[in-house]
């Protein structure tokens, strides 16, 4: 079994009210969360429940009003280029062409420039984009512009990569290419993945745990191991224990969506 990495002991957020009189907006209370090192962990939950604020958490964007919340057993104070995210519409810089927003970040932080074109060169290869090194952003498809976006992570060699609904405004053909596709450079980098979806039948697709949040404010509801062995693909809907898992994780979060 992997060590642990990302642990949430009683975490808790609250935003304050848009006035002095209006109370806090409590985001999570008594979140409890243990994610393994290499491990794909899949979020679902509610919409409002919480599930971004995490993300935003473990990211270091924002601090907890309560709780622990660590990294290695040490506690995520901020940012780190340990932890890249990868977000919903790709955030690419229109006037670089693909070699150069993938490059940019090691390249402002230092890397050693042979060592990084190597990197590039080989994460482009890995990812399909080997072809379109000069092309900018809107020479490219959508599902194009999240592959470059998802190379750009890859090439800093993050431990953990935070996603957050990444393939949610993909049509449903490119969606499916784009799970093969991460599910084949997660074998190869073997990053930790922390996957936010609103899409149970791609949690149980991509993840080895699928961790159920509730209604807010956020608490783990439930965290459910996946036991379809790897490699995964879409041959997996028909298969009946599938259709149950997928049923369950439904019903529970059927129980908060019509929870008062």
């Amino acid at each position: 079994m992997n060590a642990e990495l990302i642990v949430a002991r009683g975490l808790r957020k609250a935003y304050p009210g848009r006035s002095e009189s209006d109370p806090p907006t409590l985001a999570l209370e008594a979140f409890d969360l243990r994610v393994a090192e290499h491990e794909v962990a899949c979020i679902v939950g509610p919409s409002g429940c919480g599930k971004t604020t995490l993300l935003n958490l473990i990211a270091g964007f924002e601090k907890p009003t309560g709780g622990e919340l660590t990294m290695r057993g040490r506690p995520i104070g901020g940012p780190g280029p340990e932890r890249s995210v990868v977000f919903q519409q790709p955030a690419l810089f229109p006037w670089l062409n693909v070699w150069d927003n993938v490059t940019l970040g090691p390249r402002m932080r230092g890397f050693d420039a042979e060592k990084l074109r190597q990197a590039a060169e080989r994460v482009l290869a890995s990812i399909g984009l080997e072809g379109f090194k000069a092309h900018f952003p809107y020479q490219l498809s959508g599902g194009m512009r999240q592959r470059v976006q998802i190379a750009r992570v890859l090439v800093a060699s993050p431990d953990v990569i935070l996603m957050d609904e990444p393939f949610g405004s993909l049509d449903a053909q490119t969606r499916i290419i784009m799970h093969e596709v991460l599910l084949r450079l997660w074998t190869e980098h073997r990053p930790t993945i922390f996957f936010i979806t609103h899409d149970v039948e791609e949690a149980l697709i991509l993840g080895d745990h699928v961790y159920v949040m509730s209604r807010r404010p956020g608490r783990l509801k439930a965290k459910i191991e996946v036991p379809f062995a790897r490699p995964r693909g879409y041959q997996l809907i028909a298969d009946p224990a599938f259709a149950t898992l997928r049923a369950q994780i439904v019903g529970m979060l059927r129980e908060e969506w019509e929870a008062k």
